[in-house]
């Protein structure tokens, strides 16, 4: 089994693959809503900016058949007693309950169609009643699962009947008194409903914000996190974003993972918890980044980079010389698989040669994964041209083709590892001058000092220097 409280940058489908069956009891995931607008790519990295393009290429039918296979496999590391909370707004909900979850999940083990009411949320001019709520689907594996009943604040004090379970009777009726007079109480809570009322993050929770714009607030993840799971469980966060999953799953001693594709939301999540390492029962995490040299990759001979990531793929390579017809591998159920090793972007032209291949290669097979709905050929590149992005997409919907574009980043996440000078100067008693000078073809996504004892101040001064 993967070892809980981890960090892990990467492509959250192939690493969902890599998990074990059911060794997870909860996942919260909040995937980009099918808004299609821009203003969802956050941190504005590579990896974050290729999966904005990629779910929107083919409309909803391309969005829904994204977060399907995903869902897919989170339901198969679910362990028995798990539940899966999955967040969306009314862009996609219809679409994700009937199409995904009642599918994967069953109808029957929907537990509840959760409102999260944000009655502070500040809203424009528009012709249709203001959107104030998200809705936060939860649904269980099993009959049998994690349910500890939650208590909310009312905004006064209250005096209602008092109510007691009933043996006899098996269930709860108004509690007497010995001359059966109805007895009452009076309290400032009740019991958690399924319409929560939290706001939205102010500007003025400073404590909690960390600039992150979709940022959710901890106290919307604590209820579900307490009520799904007990201390020691895993909780897992396919979509990380700003970490407040992982935060809270911590805070509550719970083991956890997060994934992410933006090695941003990855390096603002450890920042995050590493306020937590100074507390006393902070529990140690990993930070998973795994990276390859780009310059090296590109210096490998052809043949042996397409073996090589055909092998990393989880495929068998083709291990022939001579013209393979663009089959470089197959899947181990015989799924061809074309590796272009080119920079530019790969175009539609390589489609067509493949689609014909793929037929010559086995057409039998083509044929049945057609039928079946299942992936026809993956092809693996670095960059796809928008072309045949939606070249693949009008194949799905017109006649079933499924063709999966494979970024070789996700596949073996790869950097221009830059060439970093690190220089320091005392300016004075516990005040220092630190100067990071980078030389970088790719850039910097991000930097940060090591952390401080709250009574040393660094000022850092970064130079990135373009080759």
């Amino acid at each position: 089994m993967m070892s809980a409280n981890r960090l892990i940058l990467g492509d959250n489908l192939e690493i969902l693959k890599s998990i074990e069956s059911e060794t997870v009891d909860l996942i919260y995931l909040d995937p980009p809503f099918f808004s299609n607008q821009t203003y969802e790519v956050i941190w504005g990295d590579d990896g974050e900016k290729r999966s904005f393009e990629d779910r929107f290429a083919g409309g909803i039918d391309h969005y829904i058949n994204w977060l399907k296979n995903r869902v897919r496999q989170m339901h198969r590391i679910l362990k028995p007693t798990g539940s899966i909370f999955l967040h969306c707004d009314w862009h996609a909900s219809a679409e994700i309950k009937v199409d995904i979850l009642n599918k994967i999940f069953g109808r029957n083990n929907l537990k509840n169609e959760i409102v999260w009411y944000y009655y502070n949320k500040m809203q424009g001019n528009i012709n249709k009643l203001a959107a104030n709520h998200d809705i936060i689907f939860w649904y269980s594996k099993s009959n049998e699962f994690v349910f500890n009943k939650q208590r909310e604040k009312r905004g006064e004090v209250v005096r209602q009947i008092k109510r007691v379970w009933d043996k006899e009777k098996s269930k709860i009726v108004n509690a007497k008194d010995e001359s059966g007079k109805v007895q009452y109480i009076e309290t400032d809570e009740k019991t958690l409903d399924d319409v929560w009322r939290i706001s939205m993050l102010q500007p003025a929770d400073k404590k909690e914000r960390i600039g992150y714009p979709t940022q959710k607030p901890e106290e919307l993840l604590r209820r579900i996190i307490s009520m799904a799971t007990n201390e020691g469980d895993v909780v897992l966060d396919p979509f990380l974003g700003g970490g407040t999953t992982v935060a809270v799953a911590d805070k509550l001693n719970r083991k956890w993972i997060g994934i992410d594709q933006s090695v941003m939301a990855i390096k603002v999540t450890d920042l995050r918890l590493k306020k937590r390492q100074n507390e006393l029962f902070s529990t140690p995490y990993e930070v998973i980044i795994p990276t390859y040299d780009l310059s090296a990759l590109e210096k490998e001979d052809g043949k042996d980079f397409e073996i090589f990531i055909v092998e990393k793929f989880g495929g068998i390579p083709n291990l022939k010389g001579g013209k393979d017809y663009g089959i470089d591998g197959h899947t181990d159920y015989g799924t061809p698989i074309q590796v272009k090793k080119w920079k530019k972007p790969v175009g539609r032209a390589t489609l067509d040669e493949f689609l014909t291949a793929i037929q010559r290669d086995n057409k039998f097979l083509f044929e049945k994964n057609k039928k079946e709905g299942q992936v026809c050929g993956f092809i693996i590149g670095f960059e796809f041209s928008k072309d045949i992005v939606n070249e693949v997409a009008k194949l799905k919907n017109s006649d079933g083709t499924i063709i999966e574009l494979k970024y070789i980043r996700d596949i073996i996440p790869y950097e221009n590892p830059p060439k970093v000078k690190l220089t320091a100067e005392e300016l004075e008693s516990y005040k220092y001058k630190f100067e990071a000078n980078a030389e970088s073809v790719s850039g910097i996504d991000f930097y940060s000092p090591p952390p401080l004892s709250p009574e040393t101040y660094w000022l850092i001064e970064k130079t990135v220097v373009p080759l």
